[in-house]
């Protein structure tokens, strides 16, 4: 049996690599459900431990559009000196439409700064998929 998402999200923020690695495991197992556990898995995804950071882009590959509370906190995150981070950030920012318009000024910001290329196309990307849905 699976363990409750919040008992995993606390082992993914834990102290013990090999408990952040199983968690990732088995949050990218999960699909959608895995879904309230999407900023812990986003901090992590650029994780200096390779295992850790695929486990948690798996999991992030699936686990759909972020929750309206989850906006503000994922807005943050596009700022990351970490590529992955601001990557998934955002992905998840486009992902979750007219929810994330309020992030539509850090969206801007992140598409016109040429430091990580991939970022920065992602957040048109975002930029698009959230006006479409307004």
């Amino acid at each position: 049996m699976t363990a409750p998402i919040e008992t995993l999200t606390q082992e993914l923020d834990g102290n013990t690599l090999s408990g952040q690695v199983a968690a990732a495991e088995t949050l990218a197992g999960m699909a959608e459900a895995a879904q309230p556990a999407i900023i812990a898995l986003v901090r992590h995804c650029g994780s200096d431990d390779e295992d850790l950071g695929n486990w948690c882009i798996a999991a992030l590959e699936s686990v759909g559009p972020p929750t309206a509370e989850q906006i503000d906190e994922l807005a943050l995150l596009t700022d990351s000196d970490n590529t992955n981070v601001a990557f998934w950030a955002v992905t998840l920012l486009g992902r979750a439409g007219s929810i994330a318009e309020p992030a539509t000024t850090v969206l801007t910001e992140r598409s016109e700064d040429t430091s990580a290329p991939e970022v920065q196309k992602r957040a048109a990307w975002a930029l698009e998929k959230i006006r479409s849905a307004l």
